[in-house]
């Protein structure tokens, strides 16, 4: 096994990586996956995971945007109550936030770091903050705060938060801990500003000025959707290439049928998505839609909340195994193709590599394509093409975390995980 280029000494040859997101923080009530730390640590270290890639919340943590009271205690809401019943995303992956608890963030934090580092396991850093997280508390201040950063300076202002972080990080000796620094996820995605030729030096910028705050971590940011045909198009400067490797398919045309993502359409939702819907399901207008401010805190849109929630997950998972075999060469072409094209561009800059997302993409909680053979077969086939390409780390699946239900798929986790570490 050669050693990925650029991986520091500390830290494993290959990273088996476990996305629980926001989730540690958001799903931490009573009885909920994260409630104990300690043991959402010790099954995530007996599935073969070496490392966690976590919502850091860095803005709010040490931003210095006056949130101090929240990030010692912040009041989880979730999107809120829905009128039909239950609480909007109840169904799903993600967004099943009933909440009504709250969370020390700021001393769980570095209880999670300090309970990785004594499992020998690392954690990437990364921020949601400008896609999703504040969405989820009960106070809009932390959603307000960060979308008062002008949109030109927001990752100057994660570098900012996350020097000051690391600063405690590294005064608490939890320096070891960290596997490397994500200034935001999916910056593509976000309302960041992002790496393409429009948006300037921006990136760059904020991961050089916390490189040189803190060399010893390796800063980068990732992309939802890199530019696998040209990626030469990305710019110099990233310390770690993580980009997430999805292969929508047979998914994608089940969501451009339905249109499920979009929002304001007009007659929604069609005959496509009622034929798939649960019996009784509410009209669109009778489930309602979280507060203004929420859905502006995430990328979510209101469609797909309701379609989600209110979707039958047999007849969707049924659509999509009719369907697959139109898609199934085309998405095994992809994953290759595209964790080849991520290999290869390390290479030339010099970089290790990462996959911390993939395979298939955003489904219902209850639906299980993705879980399932066909689900899990893609997996194992994006993993072993980055084992063979020399990505560094990968994540098994973005839909294995204990916050979902492929968490009991143990034995699948295990064996996936350590066939990638030994390869």
């Amino acid at each position: 096994m050669t050693r990925p280029v650029g991986v520091p000494e500390h830290l494993p040859d290959r990273l088996t990586i476990c996305l629980w997101d926001f989730s540690w923080y958001t799903r931490a009530g009573a009885g909920e996956p994260y409630a104990d730390l300690d043991a959402a640590l010790d099954e995530t270290a007996a599935r073969g995971h070496t490392t966690l890639r976590i919502c850091a919340a860095p803005l709010l943590q040490a931003g210095g945007l006056g949130l101090d009271d929240l990030a010692d205690a912040l009041p989880v809401e979730g999107l809120g109550p829905a009128p039909t019943g239950g609480y909007y995303g109840q169904r799903t992956r993600w967004y099943d936030v009933p909440g009504g608890f709250t969370v020390p963030l700021r001393t769980r934090f570095f209880d999670l770091l300090a309970g990785a580092h004594r499992r020998g396991m690392s954690v990437v850093l990364a921020s949601w903050e400008y896609q999703q997280s504040p969405a989820f508390a009960a106070d809009p201040r932390w959603a307000r705060a960060i979308h008062a950063v002008p949109h030109a300076t927001r990752l100057d202002a994660l570098a900012a938060a996350f020097a000051r972080l690391l600063d405690d990080v590294h005064d608490a000796g939890l320096d070891d801990a960290v596997a490397f620094v994500e200034l935001h996820n999916e910056v593509d995605f976000s309302t960041t500003p992002g790496v393409g030729p429009d948006d300037g030096d921006a990136a760059v910028r904020a991961c050089a000025a916390l490189r040189a705050a803190h060399p010893r971590h390796r800063v980068t940011v990732s992309l939802g959707r890199p530019p696998h045909l040209a990626m030469h198009e990305l710019p110099a400067g990233l310390d770690v290439g993580q980009c997430h490797v999805y292969s929508y398919g047979v998914l994608d045309a089940l969501q451009r049928r339905i249109d499920i993502r979009a929002s304001g359409t007009d007659g929604f939702p069609n005959a496509a998505l009622r034929a798939l819907q649960v019996p009784g399901a509410p009209s669109f207008a009778e489930y309602g839609r979280p507060a203004a401010w929420k859905l502006a805190a995430t990328v979510v849109t209101d469609q797909m909340l309701y379609g989600y929630d209110t979707i039958d997950a047999d007849r969707w998972d049924t659509w999509l195994y009719e369907h697959y075999g139109e898609h199934r060469e085309v998405m095994h072409r992809e994953i290759a193709s595209r964790v080849t094209a991520l290999a290869r561009w390390g290479a030339w800059r010099g970089v290790p590599t990462v996959v911390g997302e993939g395979w298939v993409g955003y489904t219902p909680l209850e639906g299980t394509f993705e879980e399932g053979p066909v689900g899990r077969s893609l997996a194992e086939h994006g993993m072993r093409t980055a084992a063979q390409e020399g990505v560094w780390g990968v994540v098994a699946c973005s839909n294995a975390a204990p916050h979902h239900p492929m968490w009991s798929d143990a034995a699948w986790l295990r064996r996936v995980n350590e066939e990638f570490r030994g390869s």
